[in-house]
């Protein structure tokens, strides 16, 4: 069986902010059907207190700090997340709970299985039966995972087939909100790439390219930017400044980030691992591509 463990993500250091992620059967053991984010979370709070008998998470601090706590049934294991390039991988069959957030912290999970809650286990002690089960049966050693294929043609997009997506804000005054993609069901693509910019300084610009195939949604998971779409014929720009608003950005859309506050993080989820020759990351090359 696996074992809890923290999983260094790349990190790529740029004077105008710092990129790291994570996707599909690279960085992460399993393929993404969910992701949620937790966030304005009181100091010193925690959440969690569960485990899954199926579903495997990874879990990143994308800003702030926590401390996440995993127990197997034999051995527990505690690791400080506080830096944007490393998680913890959480094996299915394992408590977790997520404890001590700092202030303005935010917690990224990505998770194997869409949400089930007859998949999530509440109780301590129907966990350790749960383990013990585990342990003789080796029940999950015959874990299915569901696989979604998709077949992708290219379809000349315009600005007006991009938009913000509001999503639904699950709050809770003293633990915090969350915020949920699921594969199938939020999005009109899956989500297989998660990466992010963080340490970008104040004013700063980032992105100018376009995607062929890539399928995005962009959110300011902490602060605020904005988000300019240029189409070749019309353009327009967003504001992002709510973590449960997300700008959906089809293929072949010239997009550029700009005026970052202070501290702030952007998340994208993606819907293709990273490809470089899906890249346009000129603008004349672009103006080619969308005759």
């Amino acid at each position: 069986m696996n074992k809890p463990r923290l999983i260094e993500l790349p990190k790529f250091l740029d004077e105008r902010g710092n990129l790291s992620f994570f996707e599909n059967d690279n960085q992460l053991p399993f393929t993404i059907q969910r992701v949620h984010w937790i966030y304005d979370v009181p100091g010193g709070e925690k959440r969690g207190g569960l485990a899954y008998k199926t579903t495997e998470e990874f879990i990143v601090a994308m800003s702030g700090s926590f401390d996440v706590l995993v127990d197997d049934g034999v051995q527990q294991y505690h690791f400080s997340l506080n830096r944007s390039y490393m998680g913890v991988y959480v094996p299915a069959g394992t408590w977790r709970t997520i404890t001590n957030y700092s202030t303005n912290s935010i917690a990224v999970i990505a998770a194997s299985t869409h949400y089930d809650p007859n998949d999530a286990i509440r109780d301590y002690e129907e966990f350790r039966i749960l383990r013990q089960s585990i342990i003789s049966n080796r029940l999950l050693e015959n874990r299915q995972t569901s696989n979604i294929t998709h077949q992708t043609s290219y379809v000349k997009h315009t600005i007006y087939d991009c938009g913000i997506i509001t999503l639904d804000r699950h709050h809770s005054q003293r633990k915090g909100d969350i915020s949920v993609i699921e594969n199938g069901d939020t999005v009109p693509f899956d989500v297989k790439r998660i990466y992010y910019l963080y340490d970008v300084p104040g004013g700063e610009s980032r992105g100018g390219h376009a995607h062929k195939e890539l399928h995005q949604l962009i959110l300011a998971a902490s602060g605020s930017f904005t988000v300019t779409l240029d189409d070749s014929n019309v353009k327009r720009t967003y504001m992002l400044n709510r973590p449960y608003q997300g700008l959906l950005v089809k293929p072949g859309i010239w997009r550029t980030l700009d005026d970052f506050s202070s501290g702030s993080v952007c998340l994208v989820l993606a819907s293709e691992k990273y490809q470089a020759d899906d890249y346009i990351r000129d603008y004349n090359e672009f103006i080619e591509f969308r005759k």
